[in-house]
């Protein structure tokens, strides 16, 4: 199961252990229940880069989401690299019932509302979009920061993987100066999720939606519902119910295209030519 030592580790933080069960849930390293005198634990074990910005994320999220209805495990311990580990707050399982998505999506609204303190988007760290790294210096204004932080590094990535396409740079060129007449330049600040998709929400008990495996930053809201209906999307009332509770703005179909570039520049760097077709879509659309 888990070495002896990293058991002895863990102890001091949740008390003498009664068992350690694999689950699923771990994308990156083994994941575990841990049973505890202090009740059950979500552990993740590996040596992974990735905990500690999964872990900053967390907590970030937590804060933000106070009073929302929404839930983000607390984090109980943390190392990184060589025998690391991430110790979560456990999430026992619920049913997705019939009020699921009209809950989780005017939760998400109101996450989204909470206006994070400081200005500029970005974050105080930088973390990854499964295991890209992921870029978040601040940047005063929305396009520079999706520019800059978003779309040029995963342009070079593909470009130093072999897979961007000599017909691809005139249109990625056209699109990226024109980020500053397609998005906003100073929306209203949001702390994102960042990779919002059908695997990283958890029905938990009566229904509440928990939000896990972010890659969290302060930016545009649209982003992270764009993530949502990227894979096939959630259930309509969602979207209903983030609409009744604040609005969109005139556009965001469009704007949808060119936040989920993004994602789709990721998926080809992670899992290749599968995704080469959406990406030069996009890049056609708004660059020809």
């Amino acid at each position: 199961m888990i070495a002896q030592r990293l058991r002895q580790e863990l102890e001091s933080t949740v008390g003498p252990i009664d068992r350690v069960t694999p689950v699923g849930g771990g994308s990156i390293g083994q994941a575990y229940r841990v049973e505890s005198t202090r009740g059950p634990f979500f552990l993740k074990v590996g040596a992974s880069e990735t905990f500690g910005a999964e872990a900053a994320g967390l907590s970030a999220l937590r804060d933000a989401a106070e009073g929302t209805g929404l839930g983000v495990p607390r984090v109980f311990g943390l190392r990184e690299g060589t025998g690391g580990f991430l110790l979560l707050e456990w999430i026992e399982p619920g049913r997705a019932d019939r009020r699921y998505f009209a809950r989780f999506g005017e939760g998400l609204a109101r996450l989204h509302r909470q206006g994070p303190p400081g200005e500029g988007y970005g974050f105080s760290a930088d973390n990854f979009i499964g295991s890209t790294p992921q870029r978040n210096g601040w940047v005063a204004e929305w396009p520079a920061f999706f520019r800059e932080r978003r779309l040029v590094p995963q342009i070079a990535l593909a470009r130093r993987k072999g897979l961007w396409k000599a017909g691809w740079e005139r249109w990625a060129e056209r699109l990226l100066a024109r980020l500053d007449e397609l998005l906003p330049r100073t929306p209203e600040r949001s702390l994102l999720h960042g990779d919002l998709w059908s695997g990283n929400h958890v029905p938990g008990e009566g229904g509440m939606p928990w939000l896990v495996d972010p890659a969290a930053y302060v930016g545009h809201r649209e982003a992270d519902l764009a993530m949502t209906e990227l894979f096939g999307g959630f259930e309509p009332s969602f979207y209903d119910a983030y609409r009744a509770t604040w609005p969109l703005e005139p556009g965001y179909p469009e704007r949808r295209e060119v936040y989920n570039l993004y994602h789709l520049l990721n998926h080809l760097n992670l899992f290749g030519e599968g995704y080469a077709a959406s990406v030069e879509r996009i890049l056609r659309r708004f660059g020809a």
